[in-house]
């Protein structure tokens, strides 16, 4: 079992956000809703399906499995994935397949990869129609037969732009777009060779013409209707009937627009007429300061650069069959594009960057020979790195389903603008944001202040912390009321709540029925009473105040009557109760105090021995009435009465 995944099961056991985990109980036999999951994380964002593991309202609990019935699921599913009766493809490798040991307990855990543009869609039986699902949030869907066209379309190794439409032909282009085209060719390619050909010529250079070698068939492909075509012929019925594209500019928030540029019989509203006639006005909501460049002035920065990047992107990536169009909105503050269609490559691989997986390959050709969008991959990337020299805050992209479109919104506003600091800082007080909040807590608050929420994976565009330091960071601002979460655990989304909060003293914010005991956790951060500070909200506190020598005193007591468990892996059950009621006793200690005394796995603890000693009525809750608070400590049952 490689350490990375079991590290990723305990965290999703114990915090349960940022990965898309299905946990399924798996006691009754192989679960019959496990190749829907599969199917449906497959045709997402992947995920890991996690069989041993029971999950009610929002609690995990590790029902684990026998060696055998673990081995016995693995065989099943090794049998099954490759059977098209069952799944239409097997995108496991045996890396991807682990029974895990936690403690003694057994898990199976699945890791299913988001399937390749080509694999997509992945579905169940023989009929990708009617058996096709997808993720969205915490569920499983089924995909509509509009939704399968698409993904089956994108699988096809020939990009839809290609198509060579029937009855189409030369007629059926804007001679002046042809013109302007080999006019901007010039300047930004020379004395081009392809500068002198004819329009056919061009357009087969280009990918606007194709002849079909086996059959013969050649004419005017998709990709040259939507650069230079008619905009009455590009909408034909036989074309794309639902192309559509519409700048919005909105400038004045009392005026609906105050400029709009769409398909209204003006002018042939084709790609290449949409882009010279947008692209002005887009780039003109960017500063642009005096810099010389090789004895002349340079206009074009970085963050014009990876605007253009992105509008290209948005006409080059979409699905023209898609419902919606292509949509660029302008703003006082920010720059909104959206395209019909699905991203290609997952969300981790966009922000990775590196491969170029493009919808429409003949259009990315054509804008790439003007000067406008890259090939390499690296657009994401370079879409950032020019938001990030102006030091405004990072660009989103997002993912809307039924109907499938993409938007990437790019902010113009800084990380923590002064007047949303100002704002914090009066809605929750000057003392409490100045000096008991942490760079990462601000930049959380600041975010749900200026984007109206905030999330675990918005906040790991802006941020270096780790996704579960993330979560905890989250969770921390909830209990303290400064955040309010909607509850929908891995995907929750934060808003700011409450009014000011009061900066508590050392001792208001630790519960004295809490003090004896060795380790308490308070908004995510360890307050360990044997060393010589308390970690609040990312602050150090000296613990001068305290007893440091009763509480080493305390500590050495506590790791004694641990011992006998803590050097030995396996012990009776019985024997790890006993042990547990003596560290509990006449003390409140939480489970990671515990866990750690007794070298043992935390969600192992709670679920096999703590939570049914409470049920039992041997343990008592130092929260009866918040079972998840962040504090929860236990203590035996007699020193409650």
């Amino acid at each position: 079992m490689p350490v990375d995944l079991l590290d990723r099961i305990l965290e999703a056991a114990r915090v349960g956000e940022t990965t898309d985990w299905e946990f399924k109980s798996a006691k009754g036999g192989f679960p019959g809703s496990f190749w829907e999951t599969y199917s449906a994380m497959a045709n997402s964002e992947g995920g890991v399906i996690l069989l041993g593991v029971r999950e009610k309202d929002g609690d995990m609990h590790l029902d684990g499995l026998t060696s055998e019935q673990a081995t016995r699921h693995q065989k099943y599913f090794w049998d099954n994935v490759h059977n098209r009766n069952t799944v239409s493809a097997n995108l496991l490798s045996p890396q991807d397949v682990t029974i895990v040991d936690l403690d003694g307990i057994v898990l199976l855990a699945f890791e299913v990869p988001r399937a390749t543009r080509t694999q997509r869609p992945v579905y169940l039986g023989h009929n990708p129609l009617g058996h096709t699902f997808q993720r969205h949030h915490e569920g499983d869907y089924r995909c509509t037969d509009a939704e399968v066209r698409r993904m089956l379309a994108d699988a096809d190794e020939t990009p839809p732009d290609h198509r060579v439409l029937t009855g189409f032909g030369l007629d059926d282009l804007d001679k002046s777009s042809l013109v302007q085209y080999r006019q901007r060719l010039r300047a930004a390619k020379g004395e081009h060779p392809w500068y002198d050909l004819d329009d056919r010529a061009l357009l087969e250079k280009l990918g606007g013409w194709l002849r079909n070698r086996v059959t013969g068939v050649e004419g005017l492909t998709l990709a040259g209707l939507l650069m230079f075509g008619k905009d009455t012929a590009i909408r034909h019925p036989e074309a794309v009937p639902n192309y559509f594209v519409d700048y919005r500019e909105k400038l004045d928030p009392a005026i609906r627009w105050t400029d709009r540029i769409y398909p209204d019989g003006t002018w042939e509203a084709n790609l290449f007429q949409f882009y010279i006639r947008v692209w002005p006005k887009i780039a003109a909501g960017l500063p642009v300061p005096f810099r010389l460049e090789h004895g002349g002035r340079r206009d074009l920065t970085p963050a014009h650069e990876a605007l253009r990047e992105a509008f290209v992107n948005a006409l080059i990536h979409g699905d023209y069959n898609g419902v919606g169009g292509v949509v660029a909105e302008r703003y006082l503050d920010r720059f909104v594009l959206e395209n019909p269609g699905t991203l290609l490559v997952s969300l981790e691989q966009y922000q990775r960057g590196g491969v170029s997986e493009c919808r429409n390959k003949a259009l990315q050709q054509m804008f790439l020979m003007i000067g406008g969008g890259e090939r390499a991959g690296s657009g994401a990337d370079r879409i950032r790195s020019g938001w990030r020299e102006q030091h405004w805050r990072a660009p989103r992209i997002s993912i809307q389903h039924q109907p499938d479109r993409v938007m990437l919104e790019l902010p113009m506003i800084s990380l923590i603008p002064e007047d949303a600091l100002s704002a914090l800082k009066e809605r929750y007080g000057l003392k409490y944001i100045e000096n008991h909040i942490s760079p990462s807590e601000l930049q959380a608050l600041a975010t749900a202040y200026l984007e109206g929420e905030v999330s675990n994976a918005r906040l790991q565009e802006l941020l270096t912390d780790h996704p579960s330091e993330i979560t905890r960071m989250l969770q921390s601002l909830c209990q303290l009321g400064v955040l309010i979460s909607d509850n929908r655990r891995r995907w929750s989304r934060y808003q700011l709540g409450g009014g000011a909060v009061t900066v508590p003293s050392l001792f208001d914010s630790i519960d004295s029925s809490l003090v004896p005991g060795d380790s308490i956790h308070l908004n995510g951060d360890s307050i360990h009473l044997n060393g010589d500070s308390i970690h609040l909200n990312g602050d150090s506190i000296r613990l001068s105040e305290l007893s440091q020598q009763n509480h080493d005193e305390l500590d050495k007591e506590l790791k004694q009557m641990a011992s006998s468990l803590a050097t030995k892996g396996k012990a009776p059950a019985e024997e790890i109760r006993n042990v547990i009621i003596q560290l509990c006793k006449g003390r409140h200690l939480t489970v990671d105090s515990l866990a750690c005394y007794l070298n043992r796995n935390p969600v192992a603890l709670r679920s096999r021995f703590l939570n049914p000693m409470v049920r039992q009525g041997v343990l008592s809750l130092c929260y009866p009435n918040a079972l998840n608070h962040p504090d929860q400590a236990y203590t035996t049952t007699e020193d409650t009465q």
